[in-house]
């Protein structure tokens, strides 16, 4: 008899990427986590522009270059 993680993947949250400026993406995981990734501190300045006026109860961790 199969145990059940046999017959499936384990599973990983890659995210939803939920808008984007330029090469800053944000980006929701499912267990809540809001993150910032990449992008110019341009971007980044109009990511938190847009964060502040029309989803300013997130709370959104940055992450610059190649981490998580």
């Amino acid at each position: 008899m199969k145990r059940k993680s046999e017959y499936f993947p384990p599973f990983k949250d890659g995210g939803e990427v939920v808008a984007a400026w330029g090469e800053a993406r944000l980006i929701k995981y499912l267990d809540g986590k809001v993150v910032l990734k990449g992008g110019t501190k341009e971007d980044r300045l109009a990511a938190h522009e847009w964060i502040s006026l029309f989803w300013h109860e997130a709370v959104v961790r940055e992450v610059s270059g190649r981490q998580e």
